[in-house]
């Protein structure tokens, strides 16, 4: 025999579950508010504090609140040291970026064959990505010293042609920075591939092996097409490491010789600690902002777009 609940146990059961739900609602609230203060501080008021002292007369260390507007701007395009450092940017990004990729897709392809003891494998890839960078920057620098480290090894071996200046090439020292800082995150874009290759349907490898797909068509045609998800997530994520590269460089180089290796975020601080032009330092820091604006615009508009999917 049904019982049927009466009309107004009913309701009273319905005011409870709205009842339970405003509850929950007020816990979620309660629990994300300290959180959002914390950003709309520390990150938000900040980086409107930055824009204005970047378009104010701040060079001593008593503030000047003097709206110049655009001039630290155009001081800076105008020295031949910011725009080293943009040249540096560039090189450093796209060498850093293709070795994280390369690499990092290269172990992950490694390890998803079913090597023997995988887990061992993995754990010493990643392991680089545990360490410090300022400790990656005083290991490296031994390694890439002219006279020491990998040098050394080169002439005991009798290949002295092939050593290197390394960070001591005031054309291209920012290159062997970018080995190091490869080194250290190559892991992680492992582990991102990783995963990615582990959430592909098998089912559809299985078919592509079965139709006869070699091993290189096989990865050529569909494993890479579908991992392009995977390659913009590293690709923003190492993008705006290289933007805000700061404590590598001191730790490994310093600026570097005529400011080989020298960066946007190292430029930054000096100008504001060490040469007290504080709305120099923040212009540069805007500089930084808008750089990586434009690399996660692209980002965010791939992600709403999911979302309406």
């Amino acid at each position: 025999m049904t019982v049927v609940a009466a009309p107004s146990e009913r309701r009273q059961a319905v005011q409870r579950r709205r009842r339970r739900l405003k509850g929950d609602r007020l816990a979620s609230v309660l629990v994300l508010v300290p959180s959002m203060i914390a950003i709309a501080v520390f990150v938000y008021v900040f980086v409107a504090w930055t824009m204005y002292t970047s378009v104010i007369n701040w060079t001593g260390i008593v503030p000047d609140s003097t709206l110049v507007g655009f001039k630290n701007f155009a001081r800076l395009f105008g020295d031949s040291r910011f725009l080293i450092d943009l040249r540096n940017l560039g090189l450093f990004s796209a060498s850093f970026i293709v070795q994280c990729l390369v690499i990092g897709f290269a172990l992950a392809a490694l390890i998803n064959s079913k090597i023997r003891i995988e887990g061992l494998f993995r754990t010493i890839f990643i392991l680089p990505f545990a360490i410090s960078p300022v400790v990656t920057g005083v290991i490296w620098h031994w390694l890439l010293d002219p006279q020491a480290g990998v040098n050394s090894l080169l002439r005991s071996a009798g290949l002295g042609f092939l050593a290197n200046g390394w960070y001591t090439d005031s054309t291209w020292g920012i290159l062997s920075v970018s080995v190091a800082a490869a080194w250290q995150m190559s892991g992680y874009v492992m582990a991102l591939y990783l995963a990615g290759l582990r959430a592909l349907p098998q089912e559809l490898m299985e078919a592509a092996v079965m139709d006869g797909c070699g091993t290189w068509a096989l990865y050529r045609r569909i494993v890479i097409p579908l991992l392009k998800p995977v390659t913009f997530s590293a690709v923003i994520i190492t993008g705006m490491l290289s933007i805000k590269l700061f404590d590598l460089i001191a730790s490994m180089t310093g600026s570097g010789p005529a400011f080989a290796e020298d960066t946007l975020g190292f430029n930054m601080y000096q100008l504001a600690f060490s040469s007290n032009r504080f709305s120099l330092s923040a212009a540069v820091a805007v500089v930084m902002i808008l750089i990586a604006t434009v690399l996660l615009v692209p980002h965010l508009m791939s992600v709403e777009r999911k979302a309406k999917r």
